[in-house]
């Protein structure tokens, strides 16, 4: 997903940093898909890897998307609101490739989908204090919405506005997310609220950094042309439901003899290439998919598709730099840092 422009003078350490300690926003240009009619999710059950039948109204959850020979294609928030489904991709996909996956689907009789419904938009606001942004758009207190939970919202400059508060993250701190009707007012609205609070408006590169130490890397890096197995994506489906949904009987349950994407640690101002081979005594165990952004001062964080057993925690291995240098790598365990929010309470 794609962000607003920022000011200049702000690095992706700043935007890092106020993700980690205040509040950050940011507007969502992914595309918005509304399906309405009473069989929507028996066209949600095509081809998510979780089954809607017992998704409860007013409720945000998060889904993986096959393709026909069950490679990844997408990771999307499902919203269930009123009576609507809609959909938001988390990983990066086009509206071109988002309405060619749709259109291979069969949509039951009377159900309706919306590709970038007109007039609709998204911005979110993540932080240890973003719930008190999210307060501004509520008439109850915030902390009784809870994660995953979905309500009517409002917006103070247009009252006439539709909006839609879901309490929803992707970097392990607090997070929201206004879906509404008129999303430059909504947008504003949570600038001037973040504002307010001290927090800001954040680039995409210091976001991605959090969320790769919250174990989503996924979202900025994509799949990178990586099994559902490879990916370490295998805890977003629902294995009961092989051959249920669109690739499901092309995957496979995951074993711990196959190689897996795995987080290292590196020293500070390291930097790999993607394609680098990652060595244990000289020997190649692996190979750099990913290298998060240099946000976090302490340490770079990289992803590595590893050989078993080498994706293990705590093993000392290595690789070369851009400059052809032997450089230091650690494997490490997701989450790498301990939220804020983890010990900052919603009051």
């Amino acid at each position: 997903m794609t962000t607003t422009t920022i000011a200049p003078s702000r690095t992706e350490k700043d935007d890092y940093a106020t993700v980690r300690t205040t509040v950050g926003a940011y507007r969502i240009d992914a595309p918005l898909v509304r399906l309405s009619g009473d069989d929507r999710l028996a066209l949600l059950d095509q081809f998510l890897a979780k089954s809607g039948e017992y998704v409860d109204p007013d409720t945000v959850r998060e889904a993986l998307a096959l393709n026909a020979d069950g490679t990844p294609f997408a990771v999307l928030l499902h919203f269930e609101i009123g009576e609507e489904s809609w959909l938001l991709p988390r990983t990066q996909v086009t509206v071109e490739a988002l309405r060619g996956y749709l259109d291979e689907l069969d949509v039951p009789e009377g159900v309706t989908v919306e590709i970038e419904p007109e007039g609709w938009g998204a911005t979110a606001f993540e932080g240890p204090i973003a719930w008190s942004v999210a307060a501004r758009f509520v008439d109850f207190d915030i902390s009784g919405l809870t994660l995953h939970a979905v309500t009517e919202s409002a917006l103070p400059a247009d009252p006439a506005a539709l909006a839609h508060l879901a309490r929803v993250g992707t970097t392990g701190e607090y997070g929201y997310l206004l879906i509404s009707n008129a999303p430059q007012a909504a947008h504003e609205a949570v600038l001037t609220a973040v504002a307010e609070q001290g927090g800001a408006p954040v680039g995409p590169e210091g976001l991605a950094r959090v969320q790769a130490e919250a174990g989503m890397a996924v979202y900025a890096s994509g799949f990178a042309g990586l099994t559902v197995d490879q990916s370490d994506l295998s805890w977003m489906v629902d294995w009961n439901r092989i051959g249920e949904f669109q690739g499901s009987e092309h995957l496979v349950k995951p074993t711990t003899g196959t190689a897996r994407l795995t987080a290292l640690a590196a020293p500070a101002d390291s930097r790999f290439t993607a394609g680098s081979a990652v060595t244990a005594g000289g020997r190649p165990v692996g190979t750099v998919i990913w290298q998060a952004p240099a946000a976090n001062p302490e340490e770079e964080l990289v992803l590595a598709l590893l050989d078993a057993p080498f994706w293990v925690p705590g093993l000392e291995l290595s690789a070369q730099d851009e400059q052809s240098a032997d450089r230091p790598l650690r494997t490490v365990t997701l989450p790498r840092v301990i939220a804020r929010s983890l010990t900052t309470r919603i009051s």
